[in-house]
C-alpha cells in the first residue's frame, strides 16, 4: 500500500472512533447506552440490521464461497431475507409492544416475561457465549483483510489492531454510535463495491470472455449448490432473526413497531440480492485471478484458503488511493458487525448475567460505567478467542449455531405457544445448545461411536432435540396442571 492509501484508511478509522467520542457525553443512562433511548428512525435501524448482519464476516466468508462455488453462493443470503421478513410478520408485533412497555433492553428479558428468571439467565449465557464467538470472527476476517493488504502487517498484530479499533469506539459511545457509524460504514461498503471493487476486477482479469474461458461452468449457475447446503443454512440463518440480541436491541431502539417492520423489511432487500450477489461475484473474480496466475509470487493458488482470495485481488489490482478507499469499505462491513456483537454480549452479561446476581441496586451513571467496563473486558477476550481461529465463516457460524439450537424453540413456544412451560424451556435450551456443541466437537459423530448424516448441520439435530424436550416437558405439565384442577373442582 502506498502512503496515500494509508492515510485515507487511518482518516477513517480516526472519524470512526470520532463518532464513539462524540455520543460518550450523551449517554447519560443504560438505556441510552443499550437501547439508543429507543427514538431510532427506519432507515437507520434498517442499514444497522444489514451492516450487522452481513458484515465483514458474510463479506470476507461470501467471497470464500464465491471463490469456491460461483454465484450459487449468493443462497446463503437468500435465507436472511426470509428471516428478515418473518420476524417482521411474526415476531416484531409482539416483542416492539413488550419492550417498550416494559423497558427492555436484552433478549433474555422475554424469557424472564413468560417463564422466570432461571430461564432468562441460561439464555443470557448462551446468547453472551455466542456473541462472543461472534464478534471474535468478526475480529479475526478484519486480521485477514489487513494482512493481505498491508505490507508486512502479521494476522495476529491485526487481529490487536482491529480488536482496539472497535472495542474503543463501542465501549465509550454505546448502541447510538454503533447504529449511526452502522450506517456510514454501510454506505462505504456499498459505494466501494459498486463505484472500485467489481468494475476493477471486472477489468483487471479480462471481462465475461475471460471469465467464461476460466471457470467452469458451474460457477455462473444457481444451481451449484445441494439440497443439504440450503438447508444447512437455512436452519442456521433463518432462526437467528428469531433469537439475535443484536436484533432485539434494534427493535427495542426503533420508535415503534411500524418503524421496526419497515427496518427490517429494507434489512432484507440489501441482503439479498444486493449484498449477495456483489459479494460472491467479487470471490468469483478472485478465483479467476488466481487460476490466471495473477497471485503468482504472493500465494500459492492451488493451495490457498478461498477467503484470502479476496482480499488478495483486491491488494493486487487497485490503483494508489483506491485500495485505501476500498480497504476503509471492507473494514467498515467488518466492524458494522463486531461492535453489534460486542454490544450484545455485553448487555447479556450485564443485564442478564450480573443484575441476576447483585443485590445493589446501581445508579444510572454507575451501571454505565458498568456496561462500559464489561463491553471493553468482552472485548478483549474476542480478540483472544480470535486469535485461536481460522476460518471466518466456520466461527461465525458455529456461533450462530449454538444460539439458535438452545434459543429458537423456547422463543416460539414464549410468543406462539399457551402450553410452554420454565421447566420445558430451560431443558431445551440446555439439552438443545450441548447437543450441537458435542457434535461440533466430535465432527458430528456421537462418542458411543454412532455416525450420523455427514452433510447434515450439527445445529440441525441441536434443534430437533430442544423441540421434543421442550414439547414433551410442556404437555407433561400442562396435563399435570389439568389434572391437579381437576382434582380441586371436584
Amino acid at each position: 500500500m502506498h502512503i496515500i492509501d494509508y492515510i485515507i484508511f487511518v482518516v477513517y478509522m480516526l472519524a470512526m472512533l470520532g463518532v464513539g467520542l462524540y455520543f460518550f457525553n450523551k449517554n447519560k443512562t443504560a438505556e441510552d447506552f443499550y437501547v439508543s433511548g429507543r427514538n431510532m428512525s427506519s432507515w437507520h435501524i434498517g442499514l444497522s440490521v444489514v451492516a450487522t448482519d452481513v458484515g465483514g464476516g458474510f463479506s470476507i466468508g461470501l467471497g470464500g464461497l464465491g471463490f469456491t462455488m460461483g454465484i450459487s453462493g449468493s443462497w446463503m443470503l437468500f435465507t436472511g431475507l426470509l428471516g428478515a421478513w418473518l420476524s417482521a410478520v411474526f415476531l416484531i408485533p409482539k416483542v416492539s409492544q413488550l419492550g417498550h412497555k416494559y423497558k427492555f433492553f436484552t433478549f433474555p428479558q422475554i424469557f424472564g416475561h413468560f417463564y422466570n428468571g432461571k430461564v432468562a439467565l441460561l439464555a443470557g449465557i448462551i446468547s453472551a457465549i455466542g456473541y462472543i464467538g461472534f464478534t471474535s470472527s468478526q475480529v479475526l476476517a478484519g486480521a485477514k483483510l489487513a494482512s493481505a493488504t498491508i505490507d508486512g502487517l502479521n494476522i495476529q498484530t491485526a487481529l490487536i489492531v482491529m480488536g482496539v479499533i472497535a472495542v474503543a469506539y463501542t465501549s465509550i459511545g454505546g448502541l447510538k454510535a454503533v447504529i449511526y457509524t452502522d450506517t456510514i460504514q454501510w454506505l462505504i461498503l456499498i459505494g466501494g463495491l459498486v463505484f472500485i471493487g467489481i468494475p476493477v476486477a471486472y477489468n483487471a482479469v479480462g471481462g465475461y470472455d475471460a471469465i467464461k474461458e476460466t471457470l467452469d461452468p458451474k460457477y455462473l449457475s444457481l444451481t451449484n449448490v445441494t439440497w443439504y447446503q440450503l438447508l444447512n443454512w437455512s436452519v442456521t440463518i433463518i432462526p437467528i432473526w428469531f433469537v439475535g440480541m443484536t436484533l432485539y436491541q434494534r427493535i427495542y431502539a426503533s420508535k415503534g413497531e411500524k418503524e421496526a417492520k419497515k427496518a427490517w423489511i429494507i434489512a432484507g432487500v440489501f441482503e439479498w440480492p444486493i449484498m449477495a450477489f456483489m459479494g460472491v461475484i467479487l470471490g468469483m473474480l478472485a478465483k479467476v485471478a488466481a487460476t490466471k496466475g495473477m497471485f503468482d509470487g504472493i500465494t500459492d493458488a492451488a493451495s490457498m484458503d478461498s477467503e484470502m482470495g479476496l482480499p488478495i485481488l483486491l491488494a493486487t489490482i487497485l490503483p494508489i488511493g483506491l485500495m485505501g478507499l476500498m480497504l476503509s469499505s471492507y473494514f467498515s462491513a467488518i466492524l458494522s458487525t463486531a461492535d453489534s456483537c460486542l454490544m450484545a454480549a455485553s448487555g447479556n452479561i450485564v443485564t442478564d448475567i450480573i443484575a441476576k446476581f447483585s443485590k445493589k441496586e446501581l445508579t444510572h451513571k454507575k451501571e454505565l460505567q458498568l456496561s462500559q467496563i464489561v463491553t471493553l473486558l468482552v472485548g478483549i477476550f474476542a480478540i483472544l478467542l480470535a486469535s485461536q481461529m481460522q476460518n471466518v465463516l466456520e466461527l461465525m457460524l458455529y456461533s450462530y449455531a449454538f444460539m439458535v439450537s438452545g434459543l429458537f424453540i423456547p422463543v416460539l413456544g414464549a410468543l406462539f405457544w399457551k402450553k410452554s412451560h420454565p421447566i420445558a424451556a430451560f431443558w431445551s435450551m440446555l439439552f438443545g445448545g450441548a447437543t450441537t456443541i458435542l457434535l461440533i466437537i466430535t465432527e458430528n459423530k456421537l462418542p458411543l461411536g454412532i455416525k450420523l448424516p455427514e452433510h447434515l448441520d450439527a445445529n440441525i439435530y441441536g434443534i430437533s432435540i430442544s423441540l421434543l424436550l421442550f414439547v414433551t416437558i410442556s404437555i407433561y405439565h400442562h396435563n399435570k396442571k389439568e389434572k391437579q384442577n381437576g382434582i380441586q373442582n371436584n
